[in-house]
C-alpha cells in the first residue's frame, strides 16, 4: 500500500497501529510533528480513530483509503471504495471542512467519558449490532454481515423508554434506537438519513419507535434505498445537540465502536474537520 502509493506521488512516514485506540496517539503525534495531510487506510474504526487525534488542530488534513468492512463515512462524499480512486483524491482531492460530533457517556467501567464521531452515533439496538459484527466477524461482507446482525439482535432486543431532548424539542416513548446522525451511511450501506449533510452545524437525528419484526423486514430494503422516510413509527428531527436518557443504560455506538452506555449527550462542533473529497 505504501509503495503503490509513493508511486502516486504520495511519500510520507508509514504508521501501524498496534492497539486499539493507538491510531488516536499517532495522529496526535505526527500533527504535532508538522505533518499537513493524513491518510487513514481501514474502515469507519480507523476513521474514527485518526479523528479522535486530530479533531479540531488547524492546518492538518484528511484521506481516506478503504480498506474495511461497512465504508459507510465515505459513501457520504462520494470517496471511491477502491484503491486507485481513494489515492487519487487523497493526492488530488478538493478539502472542504466538515462537522463532528462530541459524545459525552458513560465508560463500560463506570466513569464519564468523551470522544468524538465522524459519521454517526446511536444509542440503543444499533450499539449492540455494530457490538455483534465486530465479534464475529465481517467474512459476508459489510452490507450481509450487518443485515443479518440486524436481524439476529431484533429477535430479541426488547424496546426501551429513551427520552429525547433535540435542542428544545423533547420526545420520551418506546424506542428501539435513536439514531444521531452527520452523514448519510451506516450498517454497511444503508442510508438511514438520506438527507443529511456534514456541514451544517446540524445533526438529523433519527428515532425508531416499536416497530414489528414485519415492519423491520419490509423497511429494511428501502433503507438501503434512502426511500424509508416518512415512516409511521420514526420521526426525524434537526439540531446541534441531543441528550439520551434511559432508566436502564443502554449502548452507545460511535463509528462503529461501543466505548460505553446512556445517558449520553452529543454536539455538534462546526468545521472541525478538513476532509479530502472528490473535485
Amino acid at each position: 500500500m505504501a509503495r503503490v502509493a509513493a508511486e502516486r506521488g504520495l511519500e510520507g512516514d508509514t504508521y501501524f497501529s498496534e492497539k486499539q485506540g493507538h491510531l488516536a496517539d499517532l495522529a496526535r503525534e505526527a500533527a504535532a510533528g508538522g505533518a499537513k495531510l493524513l491518510i487513514a487506510v481501514g474502515g469507519d474504526g480507523t476513521v474514527n480513530e485518526v479523528v479522535n487525534g486530530i479533531a479540531g488542530v488547524d492546518g492538518v488534513e484528511l484521506a481516506v483509503v478503504h480498506r474495511g468492512t461497512g465504508g459507510d463515512f465515505v459513501r457520504t462524499f462520494g470517496v471511491p471504495h477502491e484503491l486507485e480512486g481513494a489515492l487519487e483524491v487523497a493526492r488530488d482531492g478538493a478539502t472542504c471542512e466538515i462537522d463532528l460530533g462530541r459524545a459525552t457517556f458513560h465508560t463500560w467501567a463506570g466513569p464519564e467519558g468523551q470522544a468524538w464521531f465522524a459519521n454517526a452515533a446511536s444509542a440503543g439496538m444499533s450499539g449492540a449490532v455494530a457490538k455483534r459484527v465486530n465479534e464475529t466477524g465481517k467474512a459476508l461482507g459489510g452490507k450481509v454481515s450487518y443485515a443479518w446482525s440486524t436481524f439476529a439482535v431484533f429477535a430479541r432486543w426488547r424496546n426501551a423508554q429513551i427520552t429525547v431532548t433535540v435542542d428544545d424539542e423533547t420526545r420520551t416513548g418506546a424506542m428501539y434506537d435513536v439514531i444521531v446522525a452527520n452523514g448519510r451511511f451506516l450498517g454497511g450501506g444503508m442510508k438511514i438519513t438520506p438527507e443529511a449533510e456534514p456541514d451544517d452545524s446540524l445533526f438529523d437525528v433519527l428515532l425508531i419507535g416499536d416497530i414489528s419484526k414485519k415492519d423491520l423486514v419490509l423497511t429494511l430494503p428501502k433503507i438501503y434505498r434512502g426511500t424509508h422516510l416518512p415512516h409511521p413509527k420514526a420521526e426525524l428531527l434537526r439540531g446541534g445537540k441531543v441528550t439520551i436518557e434511559t432508566p436502564v443504560p443502554l449502548p452507545v455506538q460511535l463509528d462503529g465502536e461501543q466505548p460505553g452506555t446512556t445517558p449520553a449527550t452529543f454536539e455538534v462542533v462546526p468545521k472541525a474537520l478538513r476532509l479530502r473529497v472528490p473535485r
